[in-house]
């Protein structure tokens, strides 16, 4: 688990780390939501903001405003610095060889995209094969599936195991069977499952498959060393990492991203055009094309100069304490059914409880200022593997306390009881 995922167990890492003062920097957490404290248990969703990150967005808007790259005056100037240098600290973050590597997109869902209808589009053709898996969310489905419309290449899906981890026999017989790209994500947004991507990675590379990892719910959670992952791309969100929403990265390798066609006309993208033709930037910009969201780059760099002040292996090691001691609360309550493997998971809990609709437990839970996801979680064909239609989903981060998970299990226990006795 720890190897593939860098995650680091909580007896390994030093933690002098004091948690509750972290809290501070988070005004938004400090709140009563209908008349109760706040616990917000939707991180999974979208992480909160520490007011590191807002100051440098509100220093970017009053300080260096503009527009980047075409501008030769002073604050252009102070924008395109402010633009790049996030580039090269994404770079510096997932270990990428170089910031050209790095492309920032509006999120892991752009990220996919991109990779969708710029690689696919070009190295894909009919009668080919992908693969990806069951507990991929619909932004690593659909837009394979809009593409093979198109095309008319194939896709096969990694089976899930009962246990709610992806079956790697399964996995290995398909890249063996003549498979172009596989595509599966780190970190289950809704089973919470850490997949092994270094071995996934290592075990597509051996057969010349092309790998997307999909990061969105472990970049902010754990160390990434795109590296020695060995992924040929990485997508990831900032929202889900402390940053602002609207901004994302697409980590590729270079000698893949040399060869893609662009992914959106436009400026930026382009060295020259005339009304006969037009010749492509070199990437990363190739990939950018229009005005950037500038404000969004500068906050993802402090967000993740922010998480590193603490250490991410502290944070996973954290997390993980944190799932754990909620995991074991929630099983006590009467009837619960929690979805995924006991041991190797993120911070995740999805579960339903006998008799209760997850959207009135959620929707009931909200009056006692507790938030919580309920639904299908954007796993539409994970949660028809289950066998159900929706969940409810807690997901936690290392500003939360333990506190607030006896809070909650307090809260949800009660609430399935009137439930069920409604």
């Amino acid at each position: 688990m720890y190897n593939n995922a860098e995650q680091i167990p909580a007896d390994k890492a030093t933690d002098n780390t004091d948690w509750e003062k972290l809290r501070s920097d988070f005004p938004i957490l400090n709140q009563k939501v209908n008349a109760k404290d706040l616990i917000y248990f939707d991180n999974a969703a979208s992480s909160q903001k520490p007011k590191q990150v807002v100051d440098a967005i509100e220093d970017y808007y009053f300080t260096s405003n503009a527009n980047v790259h075409r501008g030769i005056h002073e604050l252009s100037n102070r924008a395109t610095s402010v633009y790049e240098n996030a580039r090269k600290r994404v770079s510096q973050y997932l270990k990428a060889t170089s910031p050209k590597e790095i492309i920032f997109t509006r999120g892991t869902t752009e990220s996919i995209n991109l990779v969708a209808y710029s690689w696919g589009y070009d190295n894909l053709k009919k009668n080919d094969t992908i693969c990806l898996t069951q507990m991929e969310h619909h932004s690593n489905i659909v837009p394979w599936q809009i593409l093979s419309k198109r095309i008319g290449f194939k896709i096969e899906y990694v089976k899930v195991t009962d246990s709610g981890e992806l079956d790697l026999n399964h996995f290995s017989q398909l890249i063996k069977n003549g498979v172009k790209f596989a595509g599966f994500t780190h970190v289950s947004n809704t089973l919470g499952s850490i997949n092994p991507v270094k071995e996934m990675c290592q075990m597509a590379s051996d057969e010349g498959v092309v790998t997307l990892v999909d990061g969105a719910q472990s970049a902010g959670h754990m160390p990434v060393n795109v590296a020695q992952l060995g992924c040929d791309f990485y997508a990831m969100s900032g929202q889900k990492a402390c940053a602002p929403t609207g901004i994302g990265v697409l980590f590729g390798k270079t000698k893949l991203l040399d060869r893609m066609s662009p992914f959106q006309g436009g400026g930026e993208m382009i060295t020259s055009v005339s009304f006969d033709k037009v010749e492509y930037n070199v990437p990363p910009h190739r990939f950018e094309a229009g005005t950037p969201n500038i404000c969004g780059a500068a906050g993802l760099h402090a967000a993740l100069d922010y998480l590193d002040s603490i250490g991410v292996d502290k944070i996973s090691a954290h997390d993980s304490e944190l799932c754990s001691y909620a995991r074991e609360l929630l099983s006590e309550i009467p009837g619960i059914n929690i979805y995924g493997p006991n041991k190797s998971r993120g911070p995740v809990i999805s579960f339903n409880i006998n008799g209760v609709h997850s959207h009135d437990l959620v929707t009931f839970a909200d009056t006692k200022g507790l938030a919580l996801r309920s639904g299908h979680h954007c796993n539409q064909p994970l949660m028809e593997r289950l066998g159900v239609s929706s969940t409810a989903r807690a997901s936690f981060y290392f500003y939360n306390t333990k506190e607030e998970i006896e809070a909650a299990f307090k809260i949800l226990k009660t609430t399935s009881e009137f439930l069920r006795n409604a």
